[in-house]
């Protein structure tokens, strides 16, 4: 399996490369030169199997050779290990033809643990092979953050600095970015919005000479192992609700358009899916876009699903390139207008992306509204940025619908208090998070800064 850039000017690669390098360097982002697909019968005898050995049958099509089947399901095991159900990602039928898939039920209670905690074993893995090291750079509108240091802050071979907005993340997700104590992470409160810390980690991408000084490396959703990873619980949900009338229908809370474009892939290789139903709050970009066919920046708004407070959707840009037939030139035209003038016209990918995915942006009051209403007709608490994708369901939803719970209500505690009345307890094993010892960085909106800080705590780069 080899690797191309969504710009077209970038080397082929295969996955080894691209699960260290991150970002392609033209500044696009890597997919599989072609989409394996998975047989009818292959899917069908998934219902048989627990979510390690589907993770195994789901991702062997895109690592190829480079991990070997042993090690790939011996890493799968350890990751999913680390989860409190051994059902990993389980689900709760909250009413007919409405199901709830849970993702927050690893270390870190988000979505984000069920690609990070495997993600950290293959990069282990791969650099273990070739006896080198990495500085791995992130940014986190919340739950990125906090995932990443948990799953690489054992790591010998991994230094990480993650970026997060000032004052504009839960205290639960701070705190599990920032009480850590091993030497290897590091937490950065960036002076700006989540879209600044993912444009600081894009420009040292861009950086090459810095990229090469210190082994730059990404989790963040631009790493394509994070994705294909995600793509596994679409086919475990479908085999558990094998009985389901017709393809299922997903509503998916996402700003960054990685967990719904895993749900893309899935279909491209076989998964029979109804709709992509795309769940933004306030901060709407592409609800608009699927609405207007305009693609447009605007002021970010803080909400109470800060993780998807994000104006510019990074993984939207692979998904351009499947819309355009792939063509590299058009991809390069419209990140181009992106930064040139904060926006660009879907022009003919327009009619494509509203026939790919349904969108909804839910207000605030929506959230609020859906939170106490859920709890009060069927008991069950959800979260806002899962509120988001309820109330997303309930609107443009049909036949067989599951809706993607992306984190834990704990952690969202003055939200859920404010809505609800009700201060949600952390679960079993966090009672010290709320009262360990804080350490991170304050830096400002600044290039220059961030890299300072990043060299002098790379491993790679001051050579020990």
């Amino acid at each position: 399996m080899k690797y191309i850039s969504t710009r077209g000017e970038a080397e082929k690669l295969g996955f080894e490369e691209i699960l260290l390098a991150g970002l392609a360097r033209d500044g696009g982002l890597y997919v599989p030169e072609s989409w394996p697909t998975l047989s009818p019968e292959t899917i069908a005898s998934f219902a048989d199997k627990p979510f390690d050995e589907i993770a195994v049958e789901v991702i062997s099509p895109f690592t190829g050779d480079d991990v070997s089947r042993d090690d790939l399901s011996r890493m799968a095991k350890e990751a999913y290990s680390t989860f409190n159900t051994p059902d990993v990602t389980p689900l709760h039928a909250l009413k007919p033809g409405l199901t709830i898939l849970e993702l927050f039920h690893g270390p870190t209670l988000a979505f984000k643990d069920v690609a990070m905690q495997l993600l950290a074993r293959l990069m282990d893995y791969v650099l273990a092979k070739r006896g080198k090291r990495a500085t791995i750079v992130g940014a986190t509108s919340g739950d990125t953050g906090g995932a990443a240091i948990e799953a690489f802050r054992s790591s010998k071979r991994v230094d990480v600095v993650i970026l997060f907005p000032e004052g504009r993340v839960s205290d639960v997700q701070r705190r599990m970015m920032t009480t850590p104590k091993e030497k290897n992470v590091h937490a950065v409160a960036v002076r700006g919005t989540f879209d600044d810390c993912q444009a600081l980690v894009k420009g040292m991408f861009n950086d090459h000479a810095f990229r090469d000084r210190v082994e730059l490396s990404g989790v963040n959703s631009i790493n394509w192992a994070r994705i294909v990873a995600q793509v596994t619980y679409y086919f475990y949900v479908a085999s558990r609700l094998g009985n389901a009338k017709g393809p299922l229908s997903f509503a998916v809370p996402t700003g960054n358009f990685g967990d719904i474009f895993a749900g893309y892939v899935a279909k491209r290789m076989g998964l029979p899916i109804d709709k992509l139903i795309i769940a933004s709050n306030e901060n709407d970009i592409l609800p608009r876009a699927v609405a207007t066919g305009a693609y447009a920046m605007k002021g970010v708004v803080p909400t109470t699903s800060p993780s998807m407070d994000i104006q510019v959707s990074s993984n939207f840009e692979r998904y351009l390139f499947e819309a355009s037939g792939r063509d590299a030139a058009v991809v390069r035209g419209l990140m181009n207008s992106l930064s040139a003038n904060g926006g660009f016209e879907l022009a003919s990918l327009w009619p494509v992306l509203k026939n790919d995915f349904a969108a909804v942006a839910a207000s605030e009051s929506d959230v609020a509204d859906c939170i106490r209403k859920t709890q009060a007709e069927t008991g069950y608490l959800a979260d806002p940025h899962t509120a988001c994708a309820l109330v997303a369901a309930e609107r443009v939803g049909k036949g067989e619908t599951v809706v993607l719970a992306t984190a834990h209500p704990a952690k969202f505690p003055d939200a859920i208090k404010a809505i609800t009345g009700q201060n949600p307890a952390l679960p079993q094993g966090f009672e010290h998070l709320m009262t360990d010892e804080e350490q991170f960085a304050v830096l400002p909106n600044d290039l220059r800064a961030i890299q300072e800080f990043v060299s002098d705590r790379s491993r790679v780069a001051s050579g020990v």
